[in-house]
């Protein structure tokens, strides 16, 4: 991730519970590799940090609302019933 926004970046991207994140953010919202950040972090469930631009809270939803969604759809190797 030689490509990435904080690389030598001076914002917090570990900031402590309820300090504010919005450098981190702002710099990640501009990245070239924010996706591949964030799918990093989800992929190896990342508890901490800002990483493509989302706070741990974040991407504890967005694996939730992935689960949810996963599990209502019944998967995605199972094929619709004809009618």
């Amino acid at each position: 991730m030689g490509e990435a926004a904080c690389v030598g970046a001076e914002a917090e991207f570990f900031p402590e519970r309820g300090e504010d994140a919005s450098s981190a953010k702002q710099l990640c919202a501009v990245c070239r590799v924010r996706v591949e950040c964030l799918e990093y972090a989800l992929v190896e469930e990342i508890t901490a940090g800002i990483w493509g631009g989302t706070s741990a809270r974040e991407r504890r939803r967005l694996r939730a609302t992935v689960s949810v969604v996963a599990t209502t759809s019944g998967g995605a190797d199972e094929s619709p019933e004809p009618r």
